[in-house]
């Protein structure tokens, strides 16, 4: 059985546009261990949020392959792949992408409830209390700040215990004030559930809390020593 949670092995991507053939990523190989925290830093448009909806298996790799553990993830059906996600898998996004129609309580209990989980009010509402937000479980998202928001959203991918956690610029849309509670709640909580963390970010500060850093310039990944 692998040792590693996550292995790319060659991966490229191309598209066709206007232009002809695009190549976003170029020969892609890296691994992670479980309960490991990685950074993929690199300026807009270099390919690290491709990167990171390939290693979800939302997009697909013109080459290569992702395994998760001895699962090659592309040998999965699209079903297959989104029934594994949802076991294994949380995601927080800077546009924090909560249903709007549900409320923050509604929002976190929804993975629950699509997996079937017992009980998924009262795990939700104890979610919805580690990140401070009791007091707001009957709000809806567009009468709650962007810090409430993340919060909520770190809520909801942290309550299915995820053994991956896939984050894509998670303060992007934040002050550097609350985008700096944020990132200490998730990394918190990162450590007390022992989440294999894969951030996607272009602040230097966020990067260098993790214990990995590769950096993404024109769709070539190299992996650098964060700085001590």
């Amino acid at each position: 059985m692998s040792e590693f949670i996550i292995q790319a092995q060659h991966i490229g991507k191309q598209v066709n546009d206007v232009g002809g053939e695009l190549t976003i990523l170029q020969d892609i190989s890296f691994e992670i261990g479980a309960q490991e925290s990685v950074a993929i830093i690199g300026a807009s448009g270099s390919g690290k949020s491709t990167l990171l909806s390939i290693m979800a298996g939302l997009d697909t790799p013109t080459s290569g392959q992702i395994k998760m553990g001895d699962l090659d993830f592309f040998q999965l059906t699209e079903d297959e792949r989104a029934a594994w996600r949802a076991a294994h898998m949380g995601f927080v996004f800077q546009s924090f992408q909560l249903l709007g129609h549900l409320t923050a309580l509604e929002n976190v209990m929804l993975p629950l409830e699509l997996a079937g989980q017992p009980h998924p009010k009262r795990q939700a509402t104890e979610m919805l209390e580690r990140v401070g937000l009791a007091a707001r479980s009957g709000h809806y998202p567009n009468v709650l700040s962007g810090g409430e928001q993340q919060r909520v959203a770190l809520a909801r991918a942290f309550v299915m215990r995820p053994q991956i956690l896939l984050a894509d610029e998670p303060t992007g849309s934040l002050d550097a004030a609350t985008g700096e509670r944020i990132m200490d709640l998730l990394f918190q909580m990162n450590a007390e559930q022992g989440t294999t963390l894969v951030l996607v970010t272009h602040d230097e500060k966020i990067a260098n809390r993790c214990q990995r850093r590769f950096i993404m310039n024109s769709g070539y990944l190299e992996e650098e020593q964060v700085m001590v």
